[in-house]
């Protein structure tokens, strides 16, 4: 991921999904299920959300969460 700001991947360990079936939901914490259903269904949503999501996604398909396990308090 080059160039990652590494103030997104902080967001994905303190951001909470804003609506749906995991409202309240650290992103972090929400299941690849979950994630792959938003990439085939609509895509993502637009703006700074979709972003951690997909990078999300992209962290959790790959087997990557390694990455966030420091950032977590």
């Amino acid at each position: 991921m080059e160039g990652l700001n590494p103030q997104i991947l902080n967001d994905l360990v303190r951001v909470k999904m804003p609506f749906g079936k995991y409202k309240g939901t650290l992103l972090c914490n929400l299941p690849v299920s979950y994630l792959e259903w938003f990439k085939r269904k609509d895509g993502f949503p637009p703006g700074k959300l979709g972003m951690q999501m997909e990078t999300l996604w992209v962290i959790k398909t790959n087997g990557l969460e390694d990455l966030l396990k420091p950032l977590k308090r």
